[in-house]
């Protein structure tokens, strides 16, 4: 199992960060919410600040726990861990992706989601 930490990053206006994952990358081209593998002993928000630096050169605040989902690609078995979260500072730079948007909650379903963060997706759409 490959444990995966997400964050749904809010800012000032309330508007939510998706990245598009870069071609050559798994699930390349597909949209997701910004996040990284666990490392040995890492804690998921640890993970977060961690990778969102790496990847995009921002801060976060990390909120409040959003929800896990257990997503099964081919024989790989991955365990999507999201947060809630606000930018706080920092300019975005992409490192693994190729694009990102700040989109509002009505705007996401028109975006193509990898599979494992559609959950997240239908749960902010209920919100």
């Amino acid at each position: 199992m490959i444990r995966v930490a997400a964050a749904v990053i809010e800012n000032e206006e309330g508007l939510l960060l998706i990245a598009r994952r870069k071609p050559e990358k798994s699930q390349g081209g597909l949209w997701e919410f910004p996040g990284g593998k666990l490392e040995e002993g890492e804690s998921p928000e640890a993970c977060l600040r961690r990778e969102l630096m790496e990847e995009m050169g921002i801060e976060i605040a990390i909120g409040a726990f959003f929800g896990q989902n257990d997503h099964f690609y081919d024989a790989v078995h991955i365990q999507l861990i999201a947060y809630q979260a606000k930018h706080t500072a920092g300019e975005i730079r992409l490192a693994d992706h190729d694009q990102y948007e700040w989109v509002q909650v009505n705007q996401l379903m028109n975006y193509e989601f990898a599979p494992a963060d559609i959950k997240f997706v239908q749960m902010l759409m209920q919100a």
